[in-house]
């Protein structure tokens, strides 16, 4: 059987050059080269969501790939498709390098320039690898995955609009149809799912920081399991050790919580540092939360247009959730939806705070009422999004229905994206 190889390289003379040798080598089917990191990591959530055995055997990476670093790169492709074996290309083949490929995942690292008979003995290797674990795992068995939990971000168009409760809404929806979930805050300075969930904790998401391998033993370490069943990794009690959890340390925590969890929730706050983008860029589903005022909607629209230029998120890949709606505003969705350039969610959360006062004053909002209409119109939202288990139009765990079709939310690394 031909051995599959996909190349992923940005610089187009390194494309031409890789390909051309790929397609010489013996029993070798090269498919189209993908030119950054977020096209290879959905090309693969594509192939896998249709089988398993549509993945190619090889992906080769060129260490000029971006806009994700190429070593990170290779880590969420090890973490998220286990059976796709990774080759480095560099210029830098010495042992440092080597070392730290394979820490991240790679299977082998090949040096530039590219020699034929390297590049056919490396790829034969690898594949044959490949072969063997999917062999092992069982094509399209239980325990090879593939794609991984969904992730959604949560950040707010300003501080005090809604989106720690947003978040820890949706991720309870989540954790109530049967769905395992992480809950993350993200909010590194600033973070208060602690206290709108009532929890004394010790381990933070800083605490993951500096270490270069997250197993499941170090990640559940890290992990408060809360009353609902919810796994929640804490910012930190003292805000300056918010410093400590850099672009490449989120992304490390991000795809170790992935593999992990069928849902995984971030709280990014208002103040997107580092390690909010970095979650932001690899997110299935990115929400931004405003309410429907002047100030807040142009805090969205600039959050949008920052997103946009740093090459975070596109607009179109953006969705907008308003809270606070009511229907004699004069700034409604469709509107908010024109000003900031993106989709706007189909689920509105009503304007009652005093449904919401009790909860939020004693820091127990995982008992909000069921019959809380900014409850329902969360739950909602999260059936909107596709984060609960159950497809049925009625299923009230804890209130609200989940509502699956309604407005118009797209994953973007997912197939079958809400809508």
């Amino acid at each position: 059987m031909p051995t599959r190889i996909l190349p992923a390289v940005g610089d187009a003379d390194a494309v031409r050059s890789i390909t051309t040798l790929l397609s010489q080598l013996p029993d070798a089917e090269p498919v189209a080269p993908v030119v950054d990191s977020t096209q290879l990591v959905d090309t693969l959530a594509r192939l896998a969501a249709e089988s398993v055995d549509e993945l190619p055997e090889v992906v080769v990476v060129h260490e000029r790939i971006g806009p994700v670093p190429a070593l990170e790169l290779i880590r969420e492709v090890a973490l998220r498709f286990p059976a796709v074996g990774v080759i480095l290309v560099t210029s830098d083949p010495g042992p440092g390098l080597f070392q730290a490929a394979m820490d991240y995942g790679a299977r082998g690292l090949v040096a530039l320039p590219l020699s034929y008979e390297e590049l056919a003995s490396r790829v034969q290797a690898v594949a044959q690898w490949s072969v063997g674990v999917r062999r092992h795992l069982g094509s399209g068995g239980d325990v090879f995955t593939g794609v991984g939990g969904t992730v959604v971000t949560v950040g707010g168009a300003k501080g005090g609009v809604g989106a720690t409760l947003t978040a820890i809404q949706l991720a309870l929806a989540a954790q109530a149809s049967g769905r395992p979930s992480a809950l993350v805050d993200m909010d590194l300075q600033a973070g208060d799912v602690a206290s709108y969930l009532d929890v004394q904790f010790r381990r933070s998401v800083a605490d993951l920081a500096t270490i270069n391998d997250i197993s499941p033993r170090v990640l559940a370490d890290a992990v408060f399991r809360h009353d609902t069943g919810l796994a929640l990794l804490l910012a930190p009690g003292e805000g300056e050790r918010g410093e400590e959890v850099t672009d490449r340390a989120a992304r490390q925590i991000v795809s170790a919580l992935r593999s992990r969890y069928e849902v995984v929730v971030i709280d990014c706050g208002a103040q997107l540092g580092g390690a909010g983008a970095a979650a932001v860029e690899m997110a299935d589903a990115a929400l931004l939360v405003t309410t429907p005022d002047v100030v807040a909607v142009r805090g969205a629209k600039r959050a949008v247009r920052m997103w946009d230029r740093l090459q975070i998120r596109k607009a179109e890949e953006t969705t907008v959730v308003v809270n606070r709606h009511t229907r004699g505003t004069e700034i409604q969705p469709a509107l908010i939806e024109k000003i900031t350039g993106t989709p706007v969610a189909g689920t509105t959360v009503p304007a009652n705070f005093k449904e919401l006062q009790g909860a939020v004053d004693a820091g127990r909002v995982h008992e909000l009422d069921a019959k809380s209409t900014v409850k329902q119109a969360l739950w909602a939202l999260a059936g909107e999004l596709r984060l609960v288990k159950a497809p049925e139009a009625d299923h009230r765990k804890g209130g609200g229905r989940f509502r699956g079709d309604r407005g118009s939310v797209s994953f973007r690394r997912r197939k079958d994206g809400a809508g």
